[in-house]
């Protein structure tokens, strides 16, 4: 990926902490103005690389360039980016206006451009008449949004964000993501973002990389990941547990709960698999079955509740369907 095109470029990046190895050999090209993810459960080393990409922590191998340039040995307060943290650390004294110009001093504009700097970023997500208050006179996202605004104000080649919408509620996270991907598409520059959660990162990213255990596992759109995983474990962090060993037994692949069905009798051209209902949960606008087949394998089945109920109680015995052309062979 040229300069031209590329934003983050990280090589064979390896960090190790008291003998453990927090990330192992890591490398991805991030395209400029991309959205991009790092997925992956705790402990999978996604923090640590974007700390790195920040500067806030030296790699004991490989190289980080931002905008072609190395900066691996670059001190964190002189690369081209900044960061929005799960706890957004705002001053408490200070005002929402005094909390986003925090860092313009260092800039060394003229007291003018600073104010119509703040002014422009709090336009930007929405705070503007809050200016006076304090963080503790903000709801959750008002002070998610004060956070991104101080970062924004420095206007970063590259925004990392860690977890930023971990602490707020359900409703108001989704809420939010909303809010972060039209202002990421506004203003064009690339995000990289770090979290553990599956359906954000579906939802916001361009593309996304899964980590685990310190290494990329795959990387790809999220139609890519979520349709058809490279691994076992990207497939199962994914929501894919439906996990079959082909006829030969010299390969596994997956199909997703929602492209099985549960049946009474065999159709043409689906694969058909005997099993026992042995539980199921209600989620309002579906309902997870649980199956067993006769060898120890246990299925799920998501189906859209469509107002009939399934004639499969528990303990009842029915058939596994699915289409051949949902099968998603596995590597390794």
């Amino acid at each position: 990926m040229s300069p031209e095109t590329s934003s983050v470029e990280i090589d064979r990046v390896t960090k190790r902490f008291d003998g453990v190895t927090a990330v192992d050999g890591v490398s991805l090209a991030i395209r400029r103005g991309e959205f991009f993810a790092l997925l992956g459960p705790s402990g999978c080393g996604k923090t640590t690389l974007l700390r790195m990409i920040a500067g806030l922590e030296e790699p004991d191998e490989g190289t980080i360039r931002i905008a072609g340039a190395d900066v691996t040995l670059v001190p964190a307060h002189r690369r081209p980016v900044n960061m929005v943290f799960q706890q957004y650390a705002l001053f408490p004294h200070l005002s929402v206006e005094q909390n986003v110009a925090f860092g313009l001093p260092y800039k060394e504009l003229p007291r003018a451009a600073r104010a119509e700097r703040v002014a422009a970023v709090l336009r930007l997500v929405r705070l503007t008449g809050l200016e006076r208050r304090r963080p503790d006179q903000l709801s959750g996202g008002q002070r998610q949004r004060v956070a991104l605004a101080r970062a924004l104000v420095l206007e970063p080649q590259v925004l990392l964000l860690d977890e930023p919408l971990a602490a707020l509620d359900p409703n108001l996270r989704r809420e939010v993501q909303v809010e972060l991907k039209g202002l990421q598409r506004t203003l064009g520059i690339t995000f990289v973002f770090v979290t553990h959660d599956r359906e954000e990162a579906l939802a916001l990213s361009d593309r996304i990389a899964v980590m685990d255990r310190g290494r990329v596992e795959q990387v790809g759109s999220p139609v890519e990941v979520f349709e058809t995983p490279e691994t076992e474990f990207v497939a199962r962090f994914l929501g894919a547990t439906n996990v079959f060993t082909t006829e030969s037994g010299s390969g596994r692949f997956v199909v997703r709960p929602e492209k099985l069905v549960l049946r009474s009798a065999p159709v043409a051209g689906e694969s058909a698999l005997p099993v026992t209902v042995v539980d199921r949960v209600y989620h309002g606008a579906s309902t997870e079955w649980i199956v067993e087949d006769g060898h120890g394998g246990r299925f799920t089945v998501l189906a859209q509740n469509g107002g009939a109920e399934l004639p499969f109680p528990v303990g009842s015995g029915a058939l596994l369907g699915w289409a051949p052309r949902h099968e998603v062979v596995l590597r390794g």
